[in-house]
């Protein structure tokens, strides 16, 4: 039981809480990383399915 005593101690005495303004900062800055590699993911997705529709072509027509 002394473990979360001193558990709940801690949080309530030496843990630095952010502000809400702070909050809101990091908040909007992991929503435009997001974004961003979300993008990044999808540039990506779509040249490899581009480069690959042109390989399966260009190899289903060397059969004929």
């Amino acid at each position: 039981m002394g473990y979360i005593k001193n558990a709940y101690k801690e949080l309530v005495e030496k843990v630095s809480w952010p502000s809400f303004a702070q909050l809101q900062s990091s908040t909007i800055v992991v929503m435009v990383a997001s974004l961003i590699f979300a993008i990044i993911v999808l540039a990506m997705d779509m040249s490899f399915e581009g480069i690959m529709g042109g390989i399966y072509e260009l190899l289903g027509n060397l059969g004929r």
